[in-house]
């Protein structure tokens, strides 16, 4: 847990300081009031004429409960400051942390933990310092100070002090051993909650269309129930201190007291006055020393969680990325030209690849097309070009260079993608179509243009209109659509369409591929369809199956020579529309 503290920014180390120095003055000012009640108690025990010596003593209490107080302020202040910037901090490393990660690492922590190791393990940390801190400070330094203090009296009453520290100190081992596994197991189960959670929300249509609601109440309830039942156990586990503490508390005055009397009958005269003086302030040591330990009481009900919370955050902190870039810019002749050299492709790295030995080029300026049947490798291997994976056997190259001696900067300005699902993110048409780069009306134009997204000149606002997030207020197709757009802006050498044309009516698919066609001349275009219209009329066909090349060439060589293709497109088209030249 420790390791995660070394995020704290200079100022909050400097503000850490002064909450020290501020807990310090607070216990001084704290155990400097019984010396003051003992001195009290002996003026009055002693029968003397004690009013000037209460205005004094009672003053110099009053002024130390004053300033005890300001210090306790000040302390709760600062310790709000460093938690919300240590928090904060936490979440802009986590979240440029996560923005650096690949699908293979996404893949390996998953969606919903991420989000609550964002946002719940951080609120945990955060909790921990604006409370904790200051007890977590103030208990140590009280305690030995006290003790200190004390350590001067009488000796059973010391014996009393330690008899009541060791049992609780021995309770607090056996609740948080208990409780500790459960809070690991309580944040496993809150991201299986945000799973079940996210699922029901983003498939809600499909639920309702299957009237599928009780089944998914039943999912989201098993779940419920067993984070309710961890929380249960820990609520009554950690219910179990406060009580436990507040007897040993209450025996500890009733073994002082008890000791006290003893004390005070077997002297007499002055000696009498001391003791009982001596009494009373050991009493407030005593208190303060058990006030010490039930502040940490409340700092172990929340420590549990927050260990957990701090290690999950460090996993991802601490993670390798798993493709690592390196920083020389490369010059090339070649402009767009893609080549696969013998690539073999397993998600695990291990076991039997989804791609074997795949070899072929793309020309500079080529449309090249993929097509097979669903599972044959398809987006997997136009994937391999971005290197959102690295390949497992070979050479992915791009103008001559393999994509992994690219820095990631000009490896993401080479290649652009409109992935298979199309996405949307927060903000207006504008910002979506130049995601990733600086808005140019003109450009912003031509790409609407391009992808034959005339929907948006009919939208209230145009290109401001609002987009909600994952552009849940647009069509399948309009989302298609600008996502085409957004590829075509970015002006790359190589633009992969990934089964972009999908969602597209027969009409539209034709009009964007022939404005791609005649607009984006010299651009090397790579596109995975089913629809044999899309792609018959590329320069070249790759057909996948099985992982493999069952076939590469044109439409008119693959119809003669790959059976597979012919399969495909026979299913598809007939004969006779599949002689002509219908498709552009």
């Amino acid at each position: 847990m420790l390791r995660i503290f070394v995020n704290f920014k200079k100022r909050d180390i400097y503000f850490i300081l002064l909450i020290v120095a501020l807990v310090v003055v607070q216990v001084w000012l704290d155990l400097t009031m019984p010396d003051y009640t003992q001195r009290l108690t002996e003026a009055v025990s002693s029968g003397a004429d004690s009013m000037n010596i209460v205005k004094e003593n009672g003053l110099k209490m009053l002024g130390c409960a004053l300033g005890s107080m300001a210090a306790s302020i000040l302390c709760g202040l600062f310790s709000a400051i460093v938690a919300a910037s240590f928090a904060r901090t936490l979440r802009q490393l986590l979240y440029a942390k996560i923005s650096s990660f690949s699908n293979t690492e996404m893949e390996q922590f998953s969606t919903p933990s991420l989000i609550t190791r964002t946002t719940n393990d951080v609120v945990q940390l955060q909790m921990l310092i604006a409370m904790g801190m200051q007890m977590m400070i103030k208990a140590p330094i009280t305690a030995v100070w006290a003790i200190g203090k004390i350590s001067v009296t009488d000796i059973d009453w010391m014996y009393a002090v330690f008899i009541t520290v060791a049992l609780m100190v021995l309770m607090i081992i056996i609740i948080i051993s208990l409780a500790f596994p459960r809070f690991k197991r309580i944040q496993k189960l809150t991201d299986d909650l945000n799973d079940v959670t996210r699922e029901n929300v983003t498939g809600v249509r499909v639920v309702r269309a299957f009237n599928a609601e009780k089944y998914q109440e039943e999912k989201f309830g098993a779940v419920n129930s067993e984070i309710t039942k961890n929380h249960l156990f820990t609520s009554r586990i950690m219910g179990l201190m406060m009580p436990v503490m507040t007897v040993c508390m209450s025996g500890l005055s009733l073994a002082i007291y008890w000791i006290g009397a003893y004390i005070v009958n077997r002297t007499d005269g002055f000696r009498r006055a001391t003791a009982v003086g001596n009494m009373t302030a050991f009493t407030q040591y005593a208190l303060q020393v058990v006030g010490a330990f039930m502040m940490l009481i409340v700092i172990f009900i929340i420590l549990p969680r927050t260990m957990v919370s701090a290690r999950r955050i460090n996993e991802v902190l601490a993670a390798e990325p798993v493709l690592a870039y390196k920083g020389i810019r490369f010059i090339a002749d070649e402009k767009g030209r893609v080549e696969f050299r013998n690539v073999s492709f397993s998600y695990s790295g291990e076991g039997e690849p989804c791609l074997k030995n795949i070899s072929f080029t793309v020309e500079s300026g080529q449309t090249f097309a993929i097509i097979g049947a669903t599972g044959t490798g398809k987006s997997t291997l136009v994937n391999l070009i971005p290197r959102f994976y690295d390949v497992t056997e070979g050479e992915v190259l791009i103008d001559d260079i393999d994509v992994r001696e690219y820095p990631e900067e000009q490896l993401a300005s080479l290649v652009s993608i409109a992935p298979q699902k199309a996405v949307l993110f927060s903000g207006d048409v504008r910002s979506n179509v130049s995601y990733g780069c600086e808005p140019d009306e003109e450009r912003i134009e031509r790409a609407i243009e391009i992808s034959h997204s005339d929907f948006v000149s009919e939208l209230d606002k145009g290109l401001d209109s609002a987009v909600s997030q994952g552009g849940t207020n647009f069509s399948g197709g309009q989302k298609q659509r600008l996502s085409i757009a957004r590829a075509v802006y970015r002006g790359s050498e190589v633009v992969i369409f990934d089964d972009t044309f999908s969602a597209l009516d027969y009409k539209t698919d034709m009009l964007v591929r022939r404005s791609i066609r005649e607009q984006l001349a010299g651009t090397t275009v790579i596109i995975v369809a089913q629809r044999i219209g899309t792609i018959r009329n590329a320069d070249r066909i790759l057909v996948l199956h099985d992982g493999g090349i069952a076939g590469l060439g044109t439409h008119e060589q693959l119809m003669r020579d790959c059976e597979i293709y012919k399969e495909i497109a026979l299913s598809q088209l007939s004969e006779e529309e599949l002689s002509g030249k219908g498709a552009v």
